[in-house]
C-alpha cells in the first residue's frame, strides 16, 4: 500500500514537473527597433527637430547680438571712459553667461520633452508586448537590446521566438523588410 502511494505522488509530482516546463515559453523583441520603426517615433523626431530649430535660431540671434557688441567694445574700447568701459565688459560678461545659460536650459528642455513625448508610445509598445505575450502563450518577453554600449541580455535565441513582427501587427505597423546583412551570417575571415 505504502508503495502504491509513493509511486503515485512520484508520478503526480513528473506530471506537475512536465507541465510546468511545456507551459514556460520564452520570446523576445527589441524595443529600441520596434520604437524607431513606427510612424510615431518620426512624429516625435519631426516636433524635436522644429523645437531645436526654434533653439538654435534663437541661440544664433543671441550670439549675433553678443559678437556685435563685442566688436563695438574692441573698436571703441580705447576711447571709453572707464566707466563706459566697466559697464560694457560686464554687459559682455552677463551677455555671455546668458548666452551659456540659454544653451543648457534649451538642451534640458529638449531632453524633458523627448521625455514627455517617448513615455505614452513606450507604453503602449510596453501594453503591446505583453498582450502579444499573453495572446501567444508567451510566459516571460526579453529585450534583446541593453542600451548603448552594452552587452544584448539575450546572446542566442531561435528566430521564431522573436515577437518583434507580432507586435508591428498588433500596433497596426507593416514589419520592415529583413536585410540581407540581419540573415546572412558573416563570412569566415580568411587566413
Amino acid at each position: 500500500m505504502k508503495t502504491k502511494f509513493f509511486a503515485a505522488i512520484i508520478t503526480a509530482l513528473m506530471f506537475v514537473g512536465m507541465a510546468n516546463a511545456q507551459t514556460t515559453k520564452i520570446g523576445y523583441t527589441n524595443v529600441d527597433y520596434i520604437l524607431n520603426n513606427i510612424p510615431d517615433a518620426k512624429d516625435i523626431e519631426n516636433k524635436l527637430k522644429t523645437e531645436k530649430a526654434q533653439y538654435d535660431k534663437l541661440l544664433q540671434d543671441k550670439i549675433a547680438a553678443f559678437q556685435a557688441k563685442y566688436e563695438d567694445y574692441q573698436k571703441n574700447g580705447a576711447t571709453m571712459s572707464a566707466v563706459i568701459k566697466a559697464d560694457r565688459e560686464k554687459e559682455l560678461q552677463s551677455g555671455q553667461t546668458a548666452i551659456q545659460e540659454f544653451q543648457q536650459n534649451s538642451e534640458t528642455a529638449l531632453q524633458q520633452k523627448q521625455q514627455q513625448l517617448l513615455a505614452p508610445v513606450l507604453e503602449k509598445i510596453d501594453k503591446t508586448v505583453k498582450d502579444v505575450a499573453k495572446e501567444n502563450g508567451y510566459t516571460y518577453v526579453f529585450n534583446t537590446d541593453a542600451g548603448p554600449g552594452t552587452t544584448p541580455i539575450l546572446l542566442v535565441a531561435p528566430d521564431a521566438d522573436n515577437i518583434s513582427d507580432l507586435v508591428f501587427k498588433k500596433l497596426g505597423v507593416t514589419p520592415p523588410a529583413k536585410t540581407a546583412a540581419a540573415t546572412t551570417p558573416a563570412p569566415a575571415p580568411k587566413k
